[in-house]
């Protein structure tokens, strides 16, 4: 039976590391839902193919990893993953990595781009800090334990006076921590910083600017929790 969505294949070159084949939708315009797991998760049809398609800032924060050198035993997890670009380019370099995100078909495109890349097995959980929803469909277990790094691009989407990111995050980082963020230079930034430094996290800056792209590398660090309130 064919797949009612359309997919196409690529391979992309990232600085520093072997080009990866990935698999994903071919553009904004796929759709598959027939037992509304991805609704029960608050997921819309607009924003049912964001998941599957490769964007700036992923690219930047796969580049990213891909420069930042490795630590032993240093666990990593990637929120919000879609395609897990910044995930797969830590795993194929060595790092422990848990790639997460909340849609129901992520863990699929992950599966297959191991595949095509001929890399070992990842870890792949259900990740979440949006409202409650029912969970229908889900057979990833949930994000759990704690994390030397926290890593993710193009998450800062929606207005999140109460939080939940950072909470979220909060959850799962170790007392001394770092987390990267890969932002478009969306208009919750501020907000999310600020949440950031009342859990006792430094920022660091980076601009990048490229022609068609306009962003900063967030780069949020924590020595301890005996440091908690802004820098």
């Amino acid at each position: 039976m064919s797949s009612p969505y359309v997919v196409k294949q690529e391979c992309i070159a990232i600085a520093g590391v072997a080009d990866l084949h990935i698999r994903s939708l071919l553009d904004r315009q796929q759709f598959d839902d027939p037992l509304g797991e991805a609704l029960a998760r608050g997921i819309s049809s607009a924003a049912w193919p964001l998941f599957g398609l490769l964007w700036p800032s992923g690219l930047h924060l796969a580049a990213a990893m891909a420069r930042r050198p490795l630590l032993a035993d240093e666990s990593i997890l990637e929120i919000g993953c879609g395609l897990a670009l910044a995930s797969l380019v830590s795993h194929r370099r060595g790092a422990l990595v848990t790639a997460s995100d909340c849609h129901p078909m992520a863990a699929g495109f992950l599966l297959e781009n191991l595949r095509l890349n001929a890399l070992a097995p990842m870890r792949y959980c259900h990740g979440d800090w949006g409202p409650a929803t029912t969970g229908r469909g889900q057979s990833a277990p949930r994000v759990q334990g704690r994390f030397d790094l926290i890593i993710g691009s193009d998450v800062l989407y929606e207005r999140d006076e109460a939080g939940s990111l950072a909470a979220f995050i909060a959850l799962h980082a170790r007392s001394a921590s770092e987390v990267i963020i890969v932002d478009p230079n969306r208009g919750n930034r501020p907000a999310f910083s600020r949440h950031m430094a009342t859990l006792g996290y430094r920022l660091q800056e980076t601009v990048i600017k490229q022609p068609g792209y306009s962003g900063r590398l967030l780069q949020y660090r924590r020595d301890s929790l005996a440091t908690r309130g802004p820098a």
